[in-house]
Parts: structure tokens; sequence; C-alpha cells
């Protein structure tokens, strides 16, 4: 059974989630406050943590700051609507997806099974992808430059596979949505430009000094080859 971190002081929103995934087939457990909900994401080892930004004591980003120095498990945040700052930040520091509130619980549950498909993806050709100094291990769910491990969220790999198994060719930011994200591009949603920004920074330039990932400017992404 899949297990859900609730990580939110909002008592009757987590006793209406709580009663919802369960419904739904997902054991949950819940941290009320943002000590108890890094305790619990280390310990109990969820597959999954939704994660309010808004919290007594330490708040939501610094609570997934904290996560991430020792665990990649997917983390959807909570976040105000209209909240751009927040949300930005929570991805910049390794968030999967966020959800605006208030929310139908069935968009939580629509975005937890997206990231946890990511995840899990078992479909599909899972031979080692090789370009210039990059390694991407599908059915590991590994990246290696130069040899050395680099570690991403399981969404920033689910987006590095894709534009890689497309190298050298322009891959548009719609199809990374809906592909990847599975949702659809939405012209204020900037997940993807987070996440790309996140690669960039965990990859670095190409051995040469190139940029690794290009923006096409209104169209999408390429992974550059070096030999391109």
């Amino acid at each position: 059974m899949t297990t859900v971190l609730l990580v939110d002081d909002d008592a009757e929103l987590v006793g209406l989630l709580g009663e919802y995934l369960g419904r739904e087939g997902f054991r949950v457990i819940a941290a009320a406050d943002g000590e108890r909900g890094v305790a619990a994401a280390l310990a109990e080892a969820p597959d999954v943590v939704v994660l309010d930004i808004m919290l007594p004591g330490m708040n939501g980003l610094d609570v997934l700051r904290r996560i991430r120095e020792r665990s990649s498990v997917p983390v959807i945040m909570l976040t105000a609507r209209g909240d751009d700052v927040d949300r930005i930040v929570g991805l910049e520091l390794g968030a999967d997806d966020y959800v605006p509130k208030p929310f139908n619980p069935r968009e939580l549950v629509a975005r937890m099974r997206a990231v946890l498909r990511r995840v899990r993806s078992e479909g599909g050709d899972r031979t080692a992808l090789v370009v210039g100094d990059l390694e991407v291990l599908p059915a590991a769910r590994e990246v290696r430059r130069g040899g050395e491990r680099v570690e991403l969220t399981g969404t920033e790999f689910s987006i590095l596979e894709y534009l890689v198994r497309a190298a050298g060719t322009v891959v548009r930011k719609e199809a990374v949505f809906r592909d990847v994200l599975g949702r659809r591009a939405v012209s204020y949603d900037r997940s993807v430009d987070v996440h790309v920004s996140n690669l960039r920074r965990k990859l670095g330039p190409l051995p040469g000094g190139g940029e690794r990932i290009k923006t096409v400017r209104g169209v999408g992404y390429q992974y550059v080859r070096q030999d391109s």
C-alpha cells in the first residue's frame, strides 16, 4: 500500500484528506508541524510527502530543505493560490510539484499518482542512454556525469530522461508538461522552467564549457549533443 505523509497544521483539512486518501487506497500518516514532518519523512519512509508551506515554527520550505539533505522522496507542496514566489522557491529546493489552496482532493490525488508513476516508471525502453559525458540509467533511475553520480529528484530525472532521448532536437515545453508532468501547460505555470534550471545547476556545463540544456525561446528545450 502506498504511504502518504501529510504535513499540515490544519487538523480539519488533514482529517478530511486522510479519509479521502484512505478511500483511494492510500495509507496516511500525519505531522502537524515542521519538526515532526522532517522526522516522519526520514523515519517512516513514505512514498510521497504532501507538505504545506505555512507551518508553525519551521516553515514548509525549511522542512523541504531538511528532507532534501537526506532523502529524494517525492514532495508535493501545498501553496497559497497566486503565491508564485513560494512555488518557485519550493521547486528550486527540490519539490516535485505543487497544488495551490484551496484545491479539490481529486486534483491532489491526480498529482500524487502522476509523481509516483514517474518515480516508479517501469515501462518503455530501460536501456542506458549515453550522450557525451552523461549517462542516464532508466532502470536504476540514476544519472552519472563523468562517472560521478548526480542526485536528482524523481521529476528532474524524468524530465532529463525525456530530453536526452531526443538529444540534439528541440522538445516543446507543452510536450514536457503533457508527457512528463501529466497535465496541460498553462501560461503562468513555470514548473518546467524551474526543474530545467535545477538540472542545469546540478549537471553543470558540457566538458568544453558549452550549455548542456538550451532554452529555445517560445518553443521549448534542447539537450545538446556535443557533436552537434
